[in-house]
Order: structure tokens, then C-alpha cells, then sequence
């Protein structure tokens, strides 16, 4: 995959991450006035959907395209529940910023197809027997590429089909823009990918679409393997991976005589907190250094430990990704849907506990723990070494695997729970984070924690991996692209 691409409207640079060179775009507000030229041929953006992404992407877009004559219309089928949450936005077919979903398609020249996973897969033939000629499709998850493929189908070849995909929850997309407004370029990450382009305009499109959002800076990949690593980094570090960890950790430190709610404090709450925000400024392996000498001996211990056993099952998520059966598995869900729709986790034990531990929290006095912290990190450095493995850029790789986690779902964990989070985002994610979560429990305690309770000589070249890895250097200029504010939670 060539990572050298070229702008007719915007200023690109090149960056050097782990002694590979990639071509980026820096966002700003100060951009805002380039958008007309970048979209000089779109007339009407269409925002399909109004879920997790479709509020934040439709807000910021109509706001960082006041005045230019751009239009933003939101497209919803009839009888939506969302009709409401839109209209308490602004969104009303009264003002013509609201309509039928395949209205909205037809009259678009940028369609943002912004619905679940999973009704793209049921409606996509007639999404594009309704796009316009000469129009550009933009999607912000690479699944629709996956599932069509798995089809046979294909898409119209008389229409641009672009990508601009945050490395964020809608949530986050929206509240970092707004936080943006006194710090310029506040927002969160984007990848862009050009998968037809009939006109020559398709990477200025996209390149504007990811600058309306927000994006302090947006790189390059493909739609194939932004699906690839999305989905695959959903079920891993981002959220199954987490929710597997901080459940075997939690029993664990319960059954070495810890209270209930230190038990919680020293798993959940270490990892949402203080060490997701090590990472976020200055690092994985400050985290190691911030320690003591015998927490820097856990530490150690821990990562060894769980290296190898989170690589396992991390590869397993990649093949079963790449094969088209996770994909193939959230279709046939959807089928199930109504006989048996997806239960939630927070009604458990550790759960409840983690409810009374955050109404009590006192942000300083949360632990650092070292082997919370040693069996976090090797799970993020072996997703880093999977998707390096796999062929992924190392900005793709970053985004997907540490800078998503500490600066927008760890964040939105931290301040609702884990368990509300695997409980509230996207079918595609849910059911992935509850599918492989438990893997990850169970390796962890039946062959990470069996390894150190039994004295087992454990592979310490891993650990002296991380000590040099490629991670460190590629994370240091992306925190200096990084805005200098943190996203803002209070309701």
C-alpha cells in the first residue's frame, strides 16, 4: 500500500514513524476556509443514519461549513426513533436539514452512510441503485467493503467511494470539536481511504470531510485494512481485550484477600485511569518507569506473563476477521435479532462494585498497579506486533491500538464504566467485545497467572522487546500532533 498521496487544496507533510515515512494532513479550524474549494462539486452532503457516529459527523460538519453553501441533510427511514434525538439538535424537516433516507441519498452528491453495520448489509443494493451518478459515497467503517466482497457484489462504478473513519466513539468525535473551539485542531484522529475515484476529486473530498470533523491530523490507508484493523481492534485491546482483563484481574486480586471494591480499584480502575493517561502523554513505557523497583519487577513478571498468551488469541481474532466470519457472524445476528437481542453484562457482581467504587472516586488516590499494569500493556504491544506483522501502517497501528484507547474509549470507560460501554456501542463492537472478552479471561488465568503462581521460567526476551520496541518512537510525533487538551466528560 503506497502512503504517498497528493492534495490539490490542503498542505500535506511527511512525518517519519519508526523509519517508515508517512504523508499526513494536519487539521485545524484555521483550514475551515478551504473547504469551499475542496468541495467545490458537492452542493448537498447527505448524513445517513443517526447513531454513534451520524450526530457528532452531521454537527460538526454543519458547523465547520456555515456559510459556505454547503448543505447538510440528515437521511432517517420513516418512523425512526432517532427523529426525536435529531430534531433536539436542530435537525427538522421545517428547516429542509431533515428527510426520507433514500430522498436524502438520491439528492446528495456526498452521502455519508453512517447506519449499523448491519442494515448497510441488508440495504446496500438499494443504497446504490439511489446514488446519483457522479455522486461520492463515504463510509466510515470499512465493513460494507468486507461484506459485499463476501457477496460477490461490488460498488457502482460511476460513483466516487471514499472513507474518512475517526479513531473515536461518535461521542468523543463531537465533544473534542467543541472543546476545539478555544484549542485549535482539538478533535479526534482519521484515517482516510480512496477506494474509487471516477473524477479526480475523491481524496480532496475525503480529506475535507476528515478536517470538518475535527481531525488534528488524518493518514492514509485503505478501506480493506481499516476494516481489517477496526474490527479486529475492537475485539482486542479497545474494548474485548479490556473487558476480559479487568474481569480476570478483578477475581484474581479478590481471591488474594483484597476487599470487593480494591479489587476493583486496583484493576478497572488502575487501567481507565492513570495508566491509560501514562500512555496518552507520554508513553507505554513510562508507565514501567513511573514505577518502583519492585513495582518495576511485577510489572515485568506480569508482561511476560501475558504476552504470549494475548498474542494467541489476538492472531486467532485477526484470521477469524480477515475470513469474513466475523462479519459473516454480526449479519447473522442481526437475522436472530428479534427472537434473542444482545443481554447486557452490567448486572454482575463486580459491576454493581464498580458503581459504589466511582461514586466514591478520588482521582489521585487510584493505584498504579504494577501487574494490572504489566498484563495491560503486553496485551497492547502484542496488538501493535499483530497488525505490524499483518502489513498495517505504524499510524494505523497506533491509532488502532493506543491512542483510540487512552484518549477516547478508555476516557468515556473511566467515567461510565467498562461495562456500560460493551452494554452501549455499536452491534458490530458489542458483539465482538462479548464474544472475545471471555478468551482473553480465560488465557490470562488458566496460562498467564497459572505460569507466575507455579514459578514457571517465563520468556523475558519479550520484555526486553518492549524496551526498544517501535512503538515508543512512533507515539512520540503523534503526541506532538496531539491537541493539548483532554477530552472534557462532565455532564
Amino acid at each position: 500500500m503506497s502512503l504517498d498521496f497528493e492534495s490539490n487544496t490542503f498542505e500535506t507533510e511527511t512525518i517519519n514513524l519508526s523509519g517508515t515515512q508517512e504523508r499526513i494532513v494536519r487539521g485545524g479550524r484555521n483550514l475551515f476556509d478551504l473547504l469551499p474549494k475542496a468541495l467545490e462539486s458537492i452542493q448537498q452532503i447527505g448524513v445517513i443514519g443517526w447513531g454513534s457516529q451520524g450526530p457528532a459527523q452531521a454537527q460538526n460538519l454543519r458547523d465547520s461549513l456555515e456559510n459556505t453553501g454547503v448543505k447538510v441533510k440528515i437521511g432517517l427511514r420513516p418512523g425512526s426513533s432517532s427523529v426525536e434525538a435529531a430534531e433536539a439538535a436542530g435537525v427538522t424537516e421545517a428547516n429542509g436539514t431533515l428527510g426520507e433516507m433514500y430522498q436524502v441519498i438520491a439528492e446528495s452528491d456526498l452521502v455519508l452512510l453512517l447506519i449499523s453495520d448491519a442494515a448497510q448489509a441488508d440495504n446496500f443494493e438499494n443504497i446504490f441503485e439511489r446514488l446519483k451518478p457522479g455522486a461520492t459515497l463515504g463510509l466510515s467503517h470499512g465493513f460494507l467493503l468486507g461484506h459485499i466482497k463476501a457477496e460477490g457484489a461490488q460498488f457502482p462504478d460511476n460513483v466516487n467511494v471514499i472513507a474518512v473513519c475517526p479513531k473515536g466513539m461518535g461521542p468523543s468525535v463531537r465533544r473534542l470539536y467543541e472543546q476545539g473551539k478555544e484549542v485549535n485542531g482539538a478533535g479526534i484522529n482519521a484515517s482516510f481511504a480512496v477506494e474509487q475515484d471516477v473524477d479526480g476529486k475523491a481524496t480532496d473530498i475525503a480529506l475535507a470531510w476528515s478536517i470538518a470533523l475535527g481531525a488534528p491530523f488524518t493518514f492514509q490507508t485503505t478501506v480493506e485494512n481499516e476494516y481489517l484493523s477496526d474490527i479486529f481492534g475492537e475485539r482486542g485491546v479497545l474494548l474485548g481485550a479490556v473487558h476480559g482483563i479487568v474481569e480476570c484481574l478483578y477475581r484474581r486480586f479478590s481471591f488474594q484477600g483484597m476487599s470487593e471494591e480494591d479489587a476493583f480499584l486496583h484493576s478497572c480502575e488502575s487501567i481507565t485511569g492513570p495508566i491509560s493517561k501514562i500512555i496518552s502523554r507520554d508513553g507505554i513505557l513510562a508507565v514501567y518507569e513511573g514505577l518502583d523497583d519492585t513495582g518495576k519487577a511485577e510489572f515485568k513478571t506480569a508482561y511476560c506473563a501475558a504476552y504470549h498468551p494475548s498474542v494467541e488469541v489476538l492472531l486467532e481474532i485477526y484470521d477469524e476477521v480477515q475470513s469474513g466470519n466475523e462479519i459473516r457472524s454480526v449479519v447473522f445476528h442481526n437475522r436472530r435479532f428479534e427472537r434473542y437481542p444482545i443481554g447486557k453484562i452490567d448486572g454482575t457482581r463486580m459491576w454493581e462494585i464498580g458503581k459504589s467504587v466511582r461514586a466514591k472516586r478520588v482521582e489521585e488516590n487510584i493505584p498504579v498497579n504494577p501487574f494490572t499494569a504489566g498484563v495491560y500493556c503486553a496485551t497492547m504491544v502484542a496488538q501493535c506486533d499483530v497488525l505490524a506483522e499483518k502489513g498495517h501502517s505504524w499510524s494505523e497501528i497506533a491509532n488502532e491500538s493506543v491512542i483510540e484507547c487512552v484518549d477516547s474509549l478508555n476516557p468515556y470507560m473511566h467515567f461510565r464504566g467498562v461495562s456500560h460501554m460493551i452494554d452501549n456501542c455499536s452491534t458490530t463492537a458489542r458483539l465482538g467485545a462479548r464474544k472475545w472478552a471471555p478468551r482473553f479471561d480465560y488465557v490470562l488465568t488458566q496460562q498467564a497467572f497459572v505460569a507466575i503462581d507455579n514459578n514457571e521460567d517465563l520468556d523475558e526476551k519479550v520484555f526486553d522487546q518492549l524496551l526498544t520496541h517501535n512503538i515508543h518512537p512512533v507515539l512520540k510525533p503523534c503526541a506532538e500532533l496531539r491537541p493539548s487538551v483532554d477530552i472534557s466528560l462532565q455532564e
